[in-house]
């Protein structure tokens, strides 16, 4: 079990990288393949039309990621740094668990090469088969964070 600090470190990281890629919107819109979005890029129940304060944003946002990273825990049995960890909660947060735990990135990462499991994330830059320039960015990111932490 992380102690709080060690949870305040990935935890700040995500928060800034989640929030920094996903963009805060308070009105609901489609996102660029059609999927309704709101707050930080949650979709669960959302529906065109809706608003939403900063607040409840907020709110979504912490919940969101307490999710992904239990799908991290969940998923990843390897050690990790506050960097990887953070690098793995934003993925898990875009992507969901079952994608996460499914994906050759988890396998690799647990099977202990690091170096391939970082190098899977641009692998994930698409949505309903079309190459996104801001997932591209985002795999990116997460790549080299991931990357950033190998010994």
């Amino acid at each position: 079990m992380a102690s709080i600090k060690q949870r305040a470190g990935w935890c700040a990281i995500a928060v800034t990288m989640v929030g920094g890629f996903e963009g805060l919107r308070l009105a609901a819109y489609a996102d660029p393949v059609g999927i309704p979005t709101i707050c930080f890029g949650e979709t669960k129940g959302v529906r065109l039309g809706q608003r939403a304060t900063p607040a409840q944003c907020q709110a979504m946002l912490a919940d969101s990621l307490a999710i992904a990273n239990r799908a991290v825990d969940a998923c990843i049995r390897a050690p990790l740094g506050d960097y990887r960890r953070a690098a793995l909660v934003s993925f898990a947060y875009n992507v969901g668990q079952e994608n996460l735990c499914g994906s050759t990135l988890a396998r690799k990462m647990n099977a202990g090469d690091a170096l391939g499991a970082c190098n899977e994330f641009p692998r994930w830059n698409r949505a309903k088969g079309i190459v996104l320039p801001g997932l591209t960015r985002r795999r990116a990111t997460e790549q080299a964070m991931c990357l950033g932490a190998l010994p």
